[in-house]
């Protein structure tokens, strides 16, 4: 459901409703309980996906690439901490 911003003409009351796009917009306040309140126009949510899979990490330019796997270095330990899991996944065998 998305959420909506109202505004009370009357007190300056400002909050936000849970509503069904289908729902009449909410005229009365809630603090000062006059029917002086109206629905704002919002810019609405950014929405980002991040992960692989997506768009925001599958097609970045390489000079993007390279920066970041230079900042890699300063976590690489969990990097070489799967790399020796999995050799040490094929001492076992």
């Amino acid at each position: 459901m998305p959420t909506y911003d109202y505004k009370c003409d009357a007190c300056e009351h400002a909050w936000e409703e849970f509503q069904s796009i289908k729902a009449a917009a909410t005229k009365k306040c809630p603090a000062c309980k006059k029917s002086k309140a109206r629905r704002l126009i919002g810019g609405g949510a950014g929405l980002l996906f991040k992960g692989s899979g997506f768009y925001i990490t599958d097609y970045r330019s390489d000079s993007y690439k390279k920066s970041a796997s230079a900042d890699k270095p300063s976590s690489g330990g969990g990097e070489s901490s799967k790399s020796s899991g999995s050799s040490s996944g094929a001492k076992s065998e």
